[in-house]
């Protein structure tokens, strides 16, 4: 067996120590997902951002905390800090690599398809989301889907404050 574990630095969750169970963690961690857990777009916090929310997985203690302006309903700046495990990790870095720009739509349909995806096999998100396809082998891993979902989950939260302080701003 190589040095290779499903751990990453940062990581709040322990592997079931079964040796019947590794193999398939194991297998789950693919060179991809680590790659994208390696190179998270836009890591860390903004200076004086207009939203930022938090959420953290129960089940695993991963947490996500992601700082944003909005500007013309579209995320202007964007950061995130993530202590997940590499999937939460992997999850965050695909949505790092698509967050400027986008709506709360766009963001509410990829957290929508991938819900979908992990949960009820349903189809990879559409573009330009579909880098969450890397996700797919982790359908198996109920215990994970709270870590994956937490970015997209911390962005719509960032993104509904910042509405409401553009709301209260015009009012």
């Amino acid at each position: 067996m190589t040095d290779a574990s499903p751990q990453t630095a940062g990581s709040q969750t322990t592997e079931p120590s079964s040796s019947e169970a590794e193999p398939d963690l194991i297998g789950l961690y693919s060179r991809r997902i680590l790659a994208l857990a390696s190179d998270i777009p836009h890591s860390g916090r903004l200076s004086d951002p207009q939203a930022s929310a938090r959420r953290r997985s129960p089940v695993c203690g991963s947490t996500v905390t992601v700082d944003l302006d909005v500007a013309d309903g579209k995320i202007a700046r964007f950061g995130q800090d993530v202590k997940a495990c590499a999937l939460g990790q992997a999850s965050a870095a695909v949505l790092g690599a698509q967050a400027l720009g986008r709506t709360r739509d766009e963001i509410a349909t990829a957290h929508s398809q991938l819900r979908a995806m992990l949960k009820s096999g349903g189809e990879v998100p559409d573009a330009p989301f579909d880098g969450y396809e890397a996700l797919l082998p982790a359908r198996d891993y109920k215990h994970r889907h709270a870590s994956i979902l937490l970015a997209l989950e911390a962005t719509l939260e960032a993104m509904d404050q910042a509405a409401g302080e553009t709301g209260a701003a015009q009012g």
